[in-house]
C-alpha cells in the first residue's frame, strides 16, 4: 500500500471553501459557457467563441473534483 502524504493546509482550506458550493453551479456555469459560445459563433465573434467555448470542460473538471472531495474528504 502506497503512503501518501497529508494535504497542506493551503489545499485543505480550499476544499474546505469549495465543498460549499453546490454541484448544480459547475452544472450550470458549463452549460453558460457553452449558450454564450454558441451565441458569440452565431453573431460571427468566432475566435471569442472558441475561447468561451473551452471554459466547458475546465469548469465540469472542477464540479467532478468538487463532488469527490465531497463525497471522500480531502484527508
Amino acid at each position: 500500500m502506497a503512503k501518501y502524504k497529508n494535504e497542506g493546509r493551503t489545499a485543505k482550506e480550499i476544499e474546505d471553501y469549495t465543498a460549499e458550493i453546490p454541484s448544480d453551479v459547475y452544472l450550470w456555469t458549463a452549460f453558460g459557457a457553452m449558450g454564450i459560445s454558441l451565441t458569440l459563433k452565431l453573431i460571427q465573434k468566432n475566435d471569442l467563441a472558441l475561447f468561451v467555448g473551452q471554459w466547458a470542460a475546465p469548469i465540469l473538471l472542477m464540479g467532478v473534483y468538487n463532488k469527490i472531495v465531497k463525497v471522500e474528504g480531502s484527508d
